[in-house]
């Protein structure tokens, strides 16, 4: 792991423009696989769901659709800017560390985290308290990243441009592992949802090669980082403007990590 940040907290801090944006790209890219597994999980009307962590509101808003009226979904975050304006009906949105705080009352049908572990200092913590807030028979599904089973922005390094890309998702891990993220989190979801007692344990993994909304994404996070990896010395201005330039031109054929889905059931 890298030298410990001395800004500290989160590196994708919510409260800025760009988190938005990023909100809108990851929902295009990783919406279809996350409901795919809540569907499969036979989620609907009634149900009551913590989704832990949501950041942006399209994750709880599809919920309450499965739930309906009668049911309930809790969404939570230590920054809840972005959801605050879907409370309502059988939404709750609470500002809440799942780290710190106790999970919010009533047990769950379902505890859902999508890329929130894996930025989480005290993970074992956090795991801890989603599996005490399932009902007996309830499900928690944890999706989250592997950057290092991944870790190329564009897969086919085929000229400079693709390794510049390559260079700056280099300096993204860098800046991330200072700040207590596990890189290689996502694949030891299984293992640790069994740990954790829970039965039926099954995983998968999804990444896309080329999107558009990897580009949205890709030009968001650059911005967003971008006095970080300068101030760092993982990049010059100059690269940066250039990658952004690459990326808007549509040149590159851009990548994620992995998100690797993995869900248990509370016997």
């Amino acid at each position: 792991m890298a030298e410990h940040d001395p800004d500290g907290g989160y590196l994708l801090d919510n409260r800025q423009v760009q988190a938005g944006i990023r909100f809108g790209a990851l929902a295009e890219l990783f919406d279809p696989v996350t409901f795919r597994h809540v569907d499969r999980l036979g989620i609907g009307p009634g149900m009551r769901c913590w989704e832990v962590g949501a950041g942006g509101p399209s994750v709880p808003l599809g919920l309450a659709e499965r739930v309906g009226p009668t049911g309930t979904v809790v969404a939570t975050d230590i920054d809840v800017a972005w959801t605050r304006e879907i409370a309502g009906g059988p939404i709750e949105v609470l500002t809440h560390d799942v780290a710190a705080d106790p999970p919010p009352p009533g047990g769950f049908d379902l505890v859902h985290a999508r890329l929130v572990l894996v930025h989480v200092a005290d993970r074992a913590e956090a795991l801890r308290r989603m599996v005490q807030a399932l009902r007996p028979g309830g499900t928690l599904l944890l999706e989250d990243a592997d950057p290092a089973l991944q870790p190329l922005l564009c897969p086919d390094e085929s000229g400079p441009d693709q390794r510049l890309a390559n260079r700056l998702r280099s300096g993204f891990r860098t800046l991330m592992a200072a700040r207590g993220a596990d890189l290689a989190y996502g694949r030891t979801l299984p293992r640790v949802l069994r740990e954790a007692g829970l039965h039926d344990v099954r995983a998968d993994a999804y990444f896309p090669i080329t999107s558009p909304a990897c580009a949205v994404l890709e030009d968001a996070t650059v911005r967003q980082i971008r006095h970080h990896l300068t101030g760092r010395g993982l990049a010059t201005d100059e690269e940066i403007d250039r990658h952004l330039a690459n990326v808007a031109a549509g040149r590159l054929d851009l990548a994620t990590a992995p998100l690797i889905s993995a869900w248990g059931r509370r016997p």
